[in-house]
């Protein structure tokens, strides 16, 4: 499996990035629910919760799909979602949006959001 280094500095594992250009074949068209976190790299807290998500992706792979998007690369999906605080992570099924949560969160509960989604790990 490829490790990919972010801005950020952290590590992450088949976590990567959407964009303008993907979003509708990564997330949109999805057969599994997509949890996107929104973040950039000046963003503190998004550090924080990078390697929560990192994870996660792992221990749902098969299950969801996780990507990063880049609010100052890509404003127009940003602000159709009403980001407005980062990170904010949402989840997708079929394309709609489903559920976010805001903030750097304990893992437990973004398992929890993600769980209603998936039916668990």
């Amino acid at each position: 499996m490829p490790f990919v280094y972010w801005k950020c500095g952290c590590i992450s594992r088949n976590f990567p990035d959407v964009s303008k250009s993907t979003w509708q074949s990564l997330v949109v068209e999805s057969e599994l629910p997509v949890l996107v976190e929104f973040w950039a790299s000046w963003c503190g807290p998004c550090k924080m919760i990078d390697p929560i998500v990192g994870k996660l992706s792992k221990e749902y792979e098969g299950k969801l799909k996780c990507y990063k998007l880049n609010t100052d690369e890509n404003p127009d999906i940003a602000t159709q979602f009403g980001i407005r605080s980062i990170p904010t992570m949402m989840i997708f099924k079929n394309g709609e949006k489903k559920d976010s949560v805001i903030g750097a969160v304990p893992e437990s509960t973004l398992v929890t959001c993600i769980d209603k989604y998936v039916g668990g790990r």
